[in-house]
């Protein structure tokens, strides 16, 4: 049997951006063009030029970057060669012995500065006024094609092909037994660790996770009402950016990798309708100078192409099955995203094949923001724990990190 500590190779990383590219963003920014908009439409159709035009100047002449990279770089970082793919993460390690491993994964459009918040918390809750019995040795990757996690080694990089680069980077850091938590496209790697890795991940918990009907008889019956508006969320979900990322991310690169204002707008729209509140602006829920070190860092590493490869992988690996409405997807982590014909989500009843069901014990933190059904998670993962939160968006770990730090704390607490 192949050790999977072999072939993957570790070097220290430190940020260091050359200023000459700070330059060039500020002249681009200075030098934006600006399109006309409709009176009085809002944010209805997307990022009203006003606000986009004060964000970019504050973006401009407000905002340090060096502050923010010599913040995460405060932080232990590596990045490991692992199957031919460079991966980039945090590795902070607890002064508490007894500290149990924890892999965090972010989403899109995040990255490793998602949990900047959690990391004390996490690691050295005796600082914190927490337990130290609770205390987590951390890896923080950013996902392949993410951030500085870059250049992708080539087609094929889905969910499950990170997992198992996952897996071998934690066997490669020495720990045998750990936990998974990921949120949005995090929360479709975790699992699949899980199933690939189920002797060596101890529970995997998850936030901002998607569940799907199968088409099965009576899933439908029986939904409570909240359930029932999170299904109707889920159909009226705003899906244009996972049709354009999943279905031409090498077309939608071009704008965003040449214009940091279309790179910011495109990223911000997210934050805006992903938060809690959702009719508050994005600086209501998460600070404003993250979020823009969120965006500096796909700009400065010129990721929007690579980051968005990860939901070209999924539809390609799932097979269409019934209408154009429908479509299965193998892999039965709710990574799959209907293609309607109005505008919305599409047919989310398609023929779903749903994968082998998770052994791995699974938490799930569910924000008021989340569509997630628990029935559907049952049905895909061994939940043996479930919190309703009613309140926060989906960036808990900076909208609302005691939240999320108490969560994962519990559940993981549980299988010490």
């Amino acid at each position: 049997m192949t050790n999977p500590q072999q072939g993957v190779e570790i070097r220290p990383f430190r940020i260091d951006i050359p200023q000459a590219q700070l330059d060039d963003l500020s002249a681009r920014l200075a030098n934006t063009r600006w399109p006309d908009e409709l009176p009085g439409v809002g944010w209805s159709r997307g990022v009203p030029v006003g606000y986009l035009k004060e964000l970019a100047e504050y973006w401009r002449t407000g905002y340090d970057w060096r502050t923010h990279e010599a913040a995460i770089n405060e932080h232990p970082q590596y990045v490991a060669a692992v199957d031919g793919q460079d991966i980039h993460f945090l590795h902070v390690r607890s002064p508490e012995p007894d500290a149990v491993a924890l892999l965090l994964l972010h989403g899109w459009p995040g990255g490793v500065v998602d949990f900047l918040d959690v990391i004390g918390p996490l690691s050295d809750p005796r600082a914190h006024g927490g337990d130290p019995a609770t205390a987590f040795h951390l890896v923080i990757p950013s996902l392949p094609g993410f951030g500085f996690s870059t250049p992708l080694a080539g087609p094929g990089m889905g969910p499950a092909r990170m997992a198992g680069l996952f897996a071998r980077l934690m066997a490669r850091l020495g720990y045998g037994r750990y936990g998974v938590q990921g949120y949005d496209t995090g929360s479709w790697v975790a699992p699949e660790i899980g199933r690939q890795a189920p002797d060596h991940v101890i529970g995997v918990h998850m936030n901002g996770m998607i569940t799907f009907p199968v088409g099965a008889e009576g899933e439908m019956d029986g939904l409570t009402e909240t359930e029932q508006r999170r299904w109707q969320a889920m159909q009226n979900f705003n899906d244009g950016y996972l049709q354009c990322n999943s279905k031409r991310p090498q077309t939608v690169a071009y704008g965003l990798h040449d214009s940091p204002v279309g790179q910011l707008a495109w990223i911000v729209e997210k934050f805006k309708e992903l938060t809690d509140p959702e009719d508050g602006l994005p600086e209501d829920s998460v600070d404003r100078d993250r979020i823009l070190t969120d965006v500096s860092i796909y700009w400065l590493t010129g990721t929007a192409g690579s980051a968005a490869q990860v939901y070209y992988e999924e539809i390609s690996a799932s097979a269409w099955s019934g209408t154009a409405d429908q479509w299965s997807d193998g892999s039965g982590d709710g990574a799959g995203w209907g293609g309607g014909t109005d505008g919305g989500a599409g047919d989310w009843t398609g023929d779903w094949a749903v994968a082998q069901r998770g052994t791995v014990p699974t938490g799930a933190l569910v924000s008021a923001h989340d569509v997630t059904i628990r029935r559907w998670a049952e049905r895909d993962h061994n939940i043996v724990h479930w919190t309703e939160l009613g309140e926060g968006g989906h960036f808990l770990s900076m909208e609302a990190p005691d939240l999320l730090v108490g969560d994962v704390r519990e559940f993981f607490g549980k299988l010490r």
